[in-house]
């Protein structure tokens, strides 16, 4: 019998410490910080397994411990690895540090701290052909008016395209981060100029429903919203 098609991996970033949302922090890693009575990372899961992604990747450091218990108890049937970080590395150097668990081919990013409606299973279906990454962008939130990146069509980088903000989903190819010696700690955004300047960055507009969980005034909102809209 034929093996089914390898689905694309994932990797959720949960190894950040969270200052702004302490002292609900300083107990409960931010990917576990509960909104609509679920934890940030149960939806992600949840909507990963729903896309068809199988395998996932999950960095830990602040209190990783408690994501690890989690992920066995509620992992919707995802085969979870783990990539621990003693201290931190940031987005660039956390995925330099799970580059073996992830592999050579692309694969999907999501911010452990976002929240976010959009559909995933197109984005674990795109071909990035020459691009070294794919961002979803949506449009600049109060706290980031003036955004992150500008998009033209697909394509961001282009001087005169409309600037929106990075939504912490992202199709990414390895080699983007070749470069980045696994321990390093280093950011992304200078990557992802990078890949820009050379026209290998491709993007889309989300203007669905996104939250950055980044303070406890903004997880209020989220709480709102899935009040309001799901009866959460």
């Amino acid at each position: 019998m034929a093996r089914p098609p390898e689905s694309m991996k994932a990797m959720i970033l949960a190894a950040g410490r969270g200052e702004r949302l302490r002292p609900l922090t300083d107990r409960v890693p931010k990917p576990l910080v509960e909104a609509g009575g679920k934890p940030l990372l149960g939806w992600h899961l949840e909507r990963l397994a729903r896309a068809g992604v199988r395998s996932c990747v999950i960095n830990l450091s602040h209190l990783g411990g408690q994501i690890r218990e989690y992920c066995n108890r509620h992992g919707a049937g995802l085969d979870i690895a783990f990539s621990e970080e003693v201290e931190a590395l940031e987005t660039a150097g956390g995925l330099a540090a799970a580059r073996e668990l992830l592999g050579p081919a692309p694969f999907l990013l999501l911010n452990g701290d976002v929240y976010c409606e959009i559909e995933l299973a197109p984005l674990t279906r795109l071909d990035l052909a020459n691009d070294l990454a794919h961002l979803v962008l949506v449009p600049n939130p109060p706290h980031r008016p003036d955004g992150d990146f500008m998009l033209r069509g697909d394509r961001i980088g282009a001087t005169d395209g409309a600037r929106h903000t990075y939504a912490g989903i992202a199709v990414i190819d390895p080699m983007l981060v070749v470069d980045i010696r696994s321990g390093e700690k280093a950011p992304l955004a200078p990557q992802l100029h990078a890949a820009a300047r050379q026209g290998r960055l491709g993007g889309r507009l989300y203007a669905g429903p996104w939250h950055d969980v980044g303070t406890l005034e903004r997880l209020a909102a989220l709480n709102a919203h899935l009040r309001t809209a799901h009866g959460a």
